[in-house]
């Protein structure tokens, strides 16, 4: 199975899509300014308990108060707490845990109000992003996220990925991360480090008690809530947690090559070839056909193959999803049999759109009804294994007599939403379209504004293929007379994305041109 990612970088907007066999599976979106991310760590002050919950809101500085439950402060929260108080009263020489004495484990089942007050600074770490009404949610129980391992402060304990089957490279792993793992930092040893070397596992543990360092060195002052350690940018995020060695490319963009060549570097020097420089000017998804994907794949109705289509709806507690067959049958098979085949490529595709979508929470599923049991556990059987691909943690029930299967998908951040209806260009959502005859000479009334108030000598029109295809016909064209017309050179491009009467004027010194903002100053 072939993998290759694609980072594309514009107008401040990181965009990163994956794809297996040339099919979209993963689409991460991230603004440069974006903050309060999941990872990142910060002193936060306690604002108030809820008994009746058994948790604590808590001020990290945005702008609803973030959710901490008792469940998720940690079993060590206590030596933890204790620790960062004698932090910030500048009690701790080394940020060294050596000297550090571990506390008995807090009570699963015990009170929030037992170990904090109104008023605490506590370490606390997001684990979901804020979604919807709600504010972050935080755990107590810091973990610092490297390529190869976790690092857990304030525990001891070595634990193995359970995806690392052979017993023996479980013991040699667990016996490295003995060896040099600092004291009372426990170590979770992730996938990817099956058949490191100890020098390859070593540098990703200096890294990480690096990281805690600076941590501990920045809990100085006494402006709280403070952020005192980012998780990386959502590139970087994606690079160490998906790059293994079945890709086979990685583009990126021009703007943001250098960055990605650094972090490969630094942490996978072996797949520094895989690294492609993106230098067209057509926008990157627009060339290699991602664009294109993203419009059939979001949206409420997503038509597959042979006529099957899903209907996706979201409501603020769960995500349905209705299979419907379409004109998909086939004569030479049973009814039972056609409603099999059409689930099944249905189960495929509902994997696929829950990755693709980041959905979470809860999923119901409403498959076409089989009457059979051992189809049914055919079905079930394939929604596992197409599943088994997300990384994200994740159960599925199998089919109930009513036709459906219930999934719950990890939810740490808001659901990725593509908006694939489009306003209309030419109406602009009013419902009334200008005649097409006309786009041409509002094409060249514009062309005309640019050329006299702004002096261009050198345009790009982008319009849709049609339009391209009508611009350029014959020998001497309408683009060819507008360039002798006009005394201005004109590059036409076709933008397949675009809507039949949109179009969109470029220069060298000011980019795309916004001819509302240029007739204001014309009028003035």
């Amino acid at each position: 199975m072939s993998k290759e990612l694609y980072i594309d970088s514009r107008d401040g907007n990181v965009q990163i899509a994956l794809l297996e066999n040339k099919v979209l599976v993963e689409l991460h979106k991230e603004k440069q300014s974006n903050s309060f991310r999941v990872g990142d760590i910060y002193v936060g002050k306690v604002k108030k308990l809820i008994p009746g919950l058994n948790a604590a809101f808590v001020d990290i500085g945005y702008e609803k108060d973030a959710f901490l439950h008792y469940q998720d402060l940690g079993t060590r929260f206590t030596t933890c707490h204790t620790y960062i108080k004698q932090c910030l009263q500048g009690n701790v020489k080394s940020p060294s845990l050596s000297d550090v004495k571990l506390g008995a484990e807090i009570d699963k089942r015990g009170e929030i109000k037992d170990v904090l007050s109104a008023g605490d600074l506590i370490l606390v770490q997001i684990s979901k992003e804020a979604i919807s009404t709600k504010g972050p949610r935080l755990i107590g129980e810091i973990s610092l996220v490297g390529r190869f391992c976790i690092m857990l402060p304030f525990a001891d304990e070595v634990m193995v990925s359970q995806k690392i089957k052979s017993k023996a490279e479980r013991n040699r792993l667990r016996n490295i991360m003995l060896q040099i793992k600092p004291p009372h930092m426990g170590i979770i040893i992730r996938t990817v480090a099956k058949d490191q070397s100890i020098e390859t596992l070593h540098a990703d543990m200096r890294l990480l008690l690096s990281k805690w360092n600076d941590i501990v060195s920045s809990m100085k002052g006494n402006r709280f809530p403070k952020l005192v350690a980012s998780e990386l940018d959502k590139t970087s995020v994606v690079l160490r947690d998906m790059l293994n060695d079945t890709f086979d490319a990685i583009y990126v963009h021009k703007n943001y090559f250098n960055e990605v060549k650094n972090y490969i570097q630094h942490n996978a020097q072996n797949q520094i070839d895989l690294i492609k420089l993106y230098k067209r000017e057509t926008p990157m998804f627009e060339y290699y056909g991602i664009a294109r994907q993203i419009k059939t794949s979001f949206g409420k109705s997503v038509s597959l193959k042979g006529g099957v289509y899903l209907i996706i709806e979201h409501t603020e507690a769960l995500h349905v999803i209705d299979v419907n067959s379409g004109h998909r049958v086939s004569v030479d098979k049973t009814q039972e049999n056609n409603a099999l085949d059409v689930n099944i490529a249905a189960a495929k595709e509902i994997a696929r759109q829950l990755r693709l979508r980041d959905m979470g929470g809860i999923i119901i599923v409403d498959f076409i009804d089989m009457h059979f049991s051992a189809n049914r556990k055919a079905l079930y059987k394939c929604m596992v294994e197409e599943m088994s691909k997300d990384k994200a943690r994740h159960t599925i029930l199998p089919v109930n007599k009513f036709g459906l299967i219930q999934i719950t998908r990890q939810r740490v951040r808001p659901e990725i939403n593509i908006e694939v209806c489009e306003t209309c260009p030419s109406c602009g959502g009013t419902g009334k379209v200008r005649p097409p005859i006309l786009i041409i000479d509002e094409i060249e009334n514009n062309l005309q504004i640019l050329v006299q108030k702004n002096s261009e000598h050198y345009l790009e029109l982008q319009v849709h293929p049609l339009l391209y295809a009508y611009l350029t016909r014959h020998l001497f064209s309408l683009r060819f007379r507008w360039m002798i017309k006009y005394c201005c050179r004109i590059k036409l491009r076709a933008i397949e994305s675009f809507q039949l009467l949109e179009y969109r004027f470029f220069s060298n010194h000011v980019g795309e041109i916004n001819f509302n903002v240029m007739q204001e100053d014309f009028h003035e």
